[in-house]
């Protein structure tokens, strides 16, 4: 299909066939599409607007301009091109964005937001997977279920096995969230289940949403002091950059968990690895200052980590979810609805 056939309006992009309707580009690749969007969602979509999709296997920044003429919205994602201010002068059609990934800072400049582009995300659908992986990732730590299978697959005694690895509950301890945006406060609903004490650092919790998550408000050196296990949903500003020092990673009880699925930069790596390397905590890492993973990174040779390849977020079902959630945001947007997943300018300044 061409982009120039594709603006007449009545052309199969298999989405359906095409009226004349408003203009929605979706900036996504074939396989993009297919990660996010389900047949029923493409058929949906196809009865709001006449959508516009690329005409290969990749997307260049070259082919935005004429896949956004003319558009009044547009699906966004993994892999597409930043939305530049000079691209954005040139769509004045162009009102809506609803990404169908997380962050946007990387994907649309927050003086175009001020000036009334509105944008949508579907960060909301990531943080169920994000919280999931950290629950799970607990109780394996908590189990030492890893470190059991490999010893029963090498041979060991039986009940040399079990007295080496005895195991604790997760609902026996005290868990530290580093940050309540979306996912900490997905987190903090898991694991309330299982009775955990939770301590809670972030700047922006007021004592009253506190009380409603059923967390302690505290610092981040006496949660790093006290917690048993430490989870970080922290974004990436200027000054959380390295919260996580040597200074904070030396306040760790000895076996304390630290399970980072946010951002890398949260936490000083050094300081990370020379506490790792002594044997006295344990670590999740599913984030790294280089991704992917270099083969020969320290970190592979160390038997206290768990490693993930920035897989936290990353679910069938979630990435469906998000597709779904945003042609819901494209519905309501063209039918004068209040957006449920909107960006503000003044959230945009401390999102990851």
């Amino acid at each position: 299909m061409s982009n120039e056939a594709a603006r007449d309006g009545a052309i199969d992009t298999g989405f359906g066939q095409q009226a004349k309707q408003p203009k929605v580009a979706v900036l996504l690749t074939p396989a993009r599409r297919a990660e996010v969007l389900t047949a029923e969602a493409q058929r949906q979509l196809a009865s709001l607007a006449t959508v516009v999709i690329p005409e290969g296997p990749t997307l260049s920044a070259g082919e935005l301009p004429t896949l956004l003429d003319g558009a009044v919205a547009c699906l966004t994602g993994w892999g597409t091109p930043s939305l530049s201010e000079a691209l954005l002068a040139g769509c004045p059609t162009l009102r809506l964005v609803a990404h169908t990934a997380g962050s946007v800072r990387n994907l649309v400049p927050l003086p175009a937001i001020e000036r009334g582009l509105k944008v949508s995300h579907a960060a909301a659908m990531i943080a169920d997977s994000v919280a999931e992986y950290v629950v799970s990732q607990a109780l394996l730590c908590c189990r030492h279920l890893h470190e059991i299978d490999q010893a029963m697959k090498t041979g060991q005694d039986w009940s040399d096995v079990r007295r080496a690895y005895p195991g604790r509950l997760l609902g026996s301890k005290i868990v530290g969230v580093v940050g309540t945006g979306r996912v900490g406060r997905a987190v903090i609903r898991l694991l309330k289940v299982f009775g955990c004490r939770l301590l809670a650092y972030d700047p922006y919790l007021t004592a009253e949403q506190a009380e409603q998550l059923g967390v302690e408000m505290t610092g981040l050196d006496d949660l790093m002091a006290r917690s048993d296990l430490v989870t970080l949903h922290a974004p990436v500003l200027p000054e959380t950059k390295g919260m996580i020092g040597a200074t904070q990673l030396a306040k760790l009880r000895d076996q304390a968990i630290l399970i980072n699925a946010a951002r890398a930069s949260l936490v000083d790596e050094e300081a990370l690895y020379h506490e790792l390397v002594s044997g006295r905590i344990f670590a999740v890492l599913d984030v790294f200052t280089q991704e992917p993973l270099p083969l020969d990174s320290r970190f592979r040779a160390l038997p206290n980590v768990l490693l993930s390849p920035h897989a936290a977020g990353h679910t069938i079902d979630t990435h469906l979810r998000q597709g779904q959630a945003m042609v819901d945001e494209v519905r309501r947007f063209l039918a004068g609805e209040a957006l449920h997943y909107e960006i503000t300018p003044a959230m945009y300044s401390i999102m990851a």
